[in-house]
């Protein structure tokens, strides 16, 4: 009985415990290629980072820390970083959710289930080959597309160059 009064009060105290902070993410939309389509092609004053990425890929996973940075940095001026998963929607709590968590994102995440990709992808790009990662940087007036990972300087200067 000592003991399991021991066990109920440590499990008392854990719940007590607050919650290590996790990402605004929270709730991932998945989504088809219709519906994510319009974040594309919005027409408006910010510029948009659009990066297509999954846990599974490592060039992906290297320069996510750019993104966010580029996201913390940016957020008081009209910049919007999209981070497009293409992971498999089977693994969206059981993978997907862990690394948000653990790599504290805070960018706005979407989970893209789309099977049909020889379909979609040239309406991203009509270059694009479907390689990850890749970007799409658009505003008013531009569109620039990138089948490459990148370091923080040139992501930064785009940007800059952008604004």
């Amino acid at each position: 009985m000592k003991y399991l009064l021991m066990l109920l009060s440590l499990m008392l105290a854990a719940s007590c415990v607050q919650p290590k902070e996790v990402a605004v993410n929270e709730v991932i939309p998945v989504v088809d290629f219709q519906e994510f389509k319009p974040m594309l092609y919005k027409e408006n004053d910010s510029l948009y980072l659009i990066n297509f990425w999954a846990t599974w890929c490592k060039p992906c996973i290297e320069e996510m820390p750019y993104f966010e940075k580029i996201n913390e940095l940016y957020k008081d001026q009209k910049v919007k970083v999209v981070l497009v998963s293409l992971d498999n929607p089977d693994q969206l709590e059981t993978r997907l959710m862990p690394f948000i968590r653990e790599n504290g994102l805070r960018s706005q995440v979407i989970l893209l289930d789309d099977v049909n990709a020889n379909a979609w992808i040239p309406q991203v790009d009509d270059r694009w080959s479907g390689a990850i990662p890749a970007t799409v940087f658009y505003g008013s007036g531009f569109r620039d597309f990138y089948e490459k990972p990148f370091k923080f300087p040139e992501l930064d200067s785009i940007v800059k160059s952008k604004l």
